[in-house]
């Protein structure tokens, strides 16, 4: 379990509770109408808004709500204060961790997060205090059932991607930021649309957690995803199999 990969696995669990439902789709219908109101309102000629809708309807959204969502990004007034802003800082054990948002109030957000941060044994730190030890990558995420590994790896690799890791799960293309529209279009011409296309944080160095450390860190993450601003989290730890196979069930 890598600490990119965890975020998201985090996010996915979060978005099945009950508990949850309406707190992950309020953060999904402010990236659609954000996405929408910095682009084209029409997901066909806006990437970002498209890459918005399809995680919306892998959360089960209906399509109405979708709509309403993508029409506000179009009146006056709504959304307008919105500014994505990345918060850098460090959990316990010296973990570096990567926080995305989106917010109408950088005060508010930056002070909620220093406190959760401080809670959890870390602290918040200034900009770019940790993205050095991260690298920006262009990420498509396929089903399985798509195509096979070596069809994959093919069409990725004569799309211009830098790699691609298949399994049970599914196909996990990476690439380049410059590179990532050009891969994006041409892998969706050949294998339909992603399940997922978007910019992440991979760490270019992992730090290994045992157990009880990484449930520590955990425990963060989940305290900083349950901040409504808070878009992504990326952490570069790392844990062996098994350990990530409890936590995730835990």
């Amino acid at each position: 379990m890598a600490g990119h990969s965890h975020a998201k696995n985090v996010m996915h669990r979060k978005a099945a509770q009950g508990a949850k439902r309406a707190q992950a789709f309020g953060k999904l219908i402010r990236e659609i109408t954000i996405s929408a109101k910095m682009g084209m309102p029409d997901p066909a000629m806006n990437p970002r808004l498209r890459a918005a809708v399809k995680a919306a309807l892998v959360a089960n959204m209906t399509r109405d709500t979708i709509d309403r969502a993508i029409k506000r990004a179009s009146t006056a007034g709504q959304g307008e204060d919105w500014q994505e802003v990345r918060y850098e800082g460090y959990g316990p054990y010296g973990i570096a961790i990567i926080v995305e948002a989106l917010t109408d109030n950088r005060n508010r957000t930056g002070g909620d997060l220093r406190s959760i941060f401080n809670k959890g044994g870390g602290a918040l730190g200034e900009s770019n205090s940790v993205a050095f030890q991260f690298d920006r990558k262009g990420v498509l995420r396929y089903k399985p059932d798509v195509a096979s590994a070596d069809a994959m790896l093919e069409a990725a690799i004569e799309a211009g991607a830098e790699d691609v890791e298949s399994d049970e799960d599914g196909h996990e293309v990476s690439c380049t930021v410059e590179d990532f529209a050009a891969v994006r279009d041409a892998l969706e011409a050949r294998f339909g649309e992603a399940e997922a296309a978007k910019l992440e944080w991979w760490p270019s160095t992992t730090i290994d957690l045992d157990e009880e450390k990484a449930r520590d860190i955990l425990k963060l993450i989940d305290a900083l995803d349950d901040n409504d601003d808070v878009q992504n989290v990326y952490a570069n730890f790392e844990v062996d199999a098994a350990a990530a196979e409890r936590l995730s069930a835990a």
